[in-house]
C-alpha cells in the first residue's frame, strides 16, 4: 500500500534521453565488477531499475556521465543492503568498508583502495570519473557530505546489530534520517552532471543550507513511506512509519497518514524558501553567471525531489508483494542476495 502513496509535486520530472544507452552499459559493468554475484541477485537488481532513478535525478548529464552516475547508484544502494540482522558481527566489516569509501575522495583520484572488495574497487573507479573536472572546493564539499552519510550508515548498522533499530524517538529519528538518506552529496553530484558549481557563498547561506536540509527530509520521508513494506519484511525499525507507530500507538494506517502529513509539511516549507532565492541573490550581489549557477543548483534539488519520487512509485525494490529468493532474503533480514564485502 505505501508504495502507491502519491504526492502533488510542482516540479517537472524530465528523463534523460540517454537512459537506454546508459542502462545497457551500466548493467554489463555491474556484472563485470562483481556487484552482483548470482543470477538471482542480478534479476533482483534489474527489478529495482536504478538506471531510471539516475536518468530522472540527473536528466541533463551526457551519455557517458550518465553511465558513471548509474554505476555510482549501484554501489551505493547495494552497499546499503549488505547488513544481515542475523549476523550482527558483520557490522565490523561494514564499518571497515565504509571507512575505505570515505577515504577514497580524500586521496588522489585513481588511487587503489586499501580495503579490497567489489564495493571499494567499484567506488575507486567511479570517483576517478565523478571528480574529473571539478574544483577542490566541490570535491571537498562532496567528500564531507559523502562521509557524513557513510558515518550515519554505520551508526544505523550498529543500532540494528545491538537490537536497537526501533528505539529512536520522532525528533531524534528525523535528524538521523536527514543524514542516512544521503541527499546532500547526491545534490552535489547534480553540479557534476551539468558541469557547473554553485558559488561557495550561496552554499554557505542560511537559505540554501535550510533548503538542502528540507529536501533531504522530504526525500527521506517519502522514501520511508514507499519502502515501508520492504523494510517491514526485513524487520527494519529505521522507518518513519514504524517510529510513529511505536511512539504514538494507533493503527498502521494512522502512522502512515501522519508520515504523509510530516512529509507534505517539509515540502511546503521547502517551496516557501525556494521563492526567496531571488532575494538571496540580490543580497549577495551575484552577477548573471552566478545567478544562472544558482538556478541550476535549485533545479538539481528539484530533480532529486521529483525524480526520486517518480522512480520509487514503480521500482521493484519497494514492491509491496515479492516472491522468490529476494523475498526469502528480506524475510531473513537481508537486503541483498549477494555478499559484496568479501574479496
Amino acid at each position: 500500500m505505501p508504495q502507491d502513496v502519491t504526492f502533488d509535486l510542482p516540479f517537472e520530472a524530465p528523463v534523460s534521453e540517454h537512459l537506454a544507452y546508459a542502462r545497457e552499459r551500466h548493467l554489463r559493468w555491474v556484472w563485470e565488477m562483481g556487484l552482483v554475484r548470482s543470477q538471482a541477485g542480478f534479476e533482483e537488481y534489474q527489478s529495482w531499475d536504478l538506471p531510471q532513478a539516475a536518468a530522472r535525478t540527473y536528466p541533463h548529464a551526457s551519455a557517458e556521465d550518465m553511465v558513471v552516475l548509474m554505476n555510482w547508484f549501484s554501489l551505493a544502494f547495494l552497499f546499503d543492503d549488505q547488513f544481515d540482522s542475523g549476523s550482527p558481527d558483520r557490522a565490523d566489516r561494514i564499518a571497515e568498508v565504509a571507512r575505505e569509501l570515505i577515504a577514497t575522495p580524500l586521496r588522489p583520484a585513481g588511487t587503489a583502495p586499501r580495503v579490497i572488495c567489489p564495493i571499494t574497487v567499484a567506488w575507486a573507479e567511479v570517483w576517478a570519473h565523478l571528480s574529473d573536472g571539478m574544483s577542490l572546493t566541490w570535491r571537498t564539499r562532496f567528500a564531507a557530505s559523502w562521509g557524513r552519510f557513510l558515518v550515519a550508515h554505520t551508526e544505523e548498522v550498529d543500532l540494528a546489530a545491538k537490537g536497537r533499530a526501533g528505539t529512536l524517538g520522532i525528533d531524534e529519528y528525523a535528524e538521523f534520517r536527514r543524514r542516512t538518506v544521503g541527499i546532500h552529496h547526491s545534490i552535489d553530484a547534480g553540479e557534476r552532471s551539468r558541469g557547473f558549481e554553485v558559488p561557495a557563498q550561496v552554499q554557505a547561506h542560511d537559505l540554501m543550507v535550510r533548503m538542502r536540509d528540507l529536501a533531504a527530509d522530504t526525500i527521506g520521508f517519502m522514501n520511508d513511506i514507499h519502502s515501508f513494506e520492504r523494510e517491514k519484511r526485513r524487520g527494519d525499525g529505521h522507518n518513519l512509519i514504524a517510529v510513529l507507530h511505536r511512539e504514538r500507538g494507533g493503527t498502521w494506517e494512522q502512522a502512515a497518514d501522519e508520515a504523509y502529513r510530516m512529509t507534505s509539511e517539509c515540502l511546503e516549507e521547502y517551496l516557501q524558501l525556494e521563492a526567496h532565492i531571488p532575494v538571496m541573490c540580490e543580497e549577495l550581489g551575484l552577477g548573471a553567471e552566478q545567478r544562472d549557477q544558482v538556478r541550476m543548483g535549485v533545479e538539481a534539488i528539484q530533480h532529486w525531489i521529483s525524480g526520486n519520487y517518480e522512480w520509487a512509485l514503480t521500482s521493484g525494490r519497494y514492491a509491496a508483494a515479492k516472491e522468490g529468493p529476494a523475498a526469502t532474503a528480506e524475510l531473513a533480514g537481508r537486503g541483498s542476495l549477494d555478499d559484496l564485502l568479501a574479496v
